[in-house]
């Protein structure tokens, strides 16, 4: 009877040290994990040619190449829908960085394709991307951002 007792008892603990594990694994990879949905979720929002969903994942304050902010984010989404009817964005490996609770940074590559016609775009360019995340209301914002093409 002890034996069975300390089989349960050790059993329970295991269990509990595996509870307690997981719990705090997810607990440190949480900011990291909600970077990189807002990412997917840009990622589709482009691949919609929604603007709308874009602006919402910008910060109020977000500033990207050349000082453009979170309108003039909006109406290069826009100005790229317009001239091309098939647009896509693909990620490469996102390697996120988190600064605290609420900062982190993500650096990944972007295949950016654009096309009105045929099975292939036309257009295709790769960008290498530094951006900043800042959580505002319990939700990941895009803050900054900043691309370059790569040659």
């Amino acid at each position: 009877m002890q034996h069975s007792s300390w089989a349960r008892i050790s059993g329970t603990l295991a269990l509990v040290w595996l509870l307690i594990a997981a719990m705090t694994a997810c607990s440190r990879t949480q900011p990291e994990q909600a970077v990189r949905q807002q990412l997917e979720a840009l990622q589709k929002a482009i691949d919609a040619r929604d603007t709308g969903a874009v602006q919402d994942l910008l910060a109020e304050d977000f500033i990207g190449n050349h000082g453009m902010n979170r309108r003039g984010a909006r109406q290069l989404a826009v100005a790229v829908f317009l001239q091309h009817r098939d647009v896509g964005a693909r990620l490469g490996p996102v390697t996120v960085e988190v600064r605290s609770e609420t900062e982190a940074t993500a650096k990944f590559s972007v295949l950016a394709t654009g096309g009105n016609s045929g099975l292939l775009p036309t257009n295709g360019q790769v960008f290498d991307f530094e951006t900043g995340w800042r959580l505002v209301d319990g939700k990941w914002r895009l803050l900054n951002a900043r691309w370059t093409p790569e040659f």
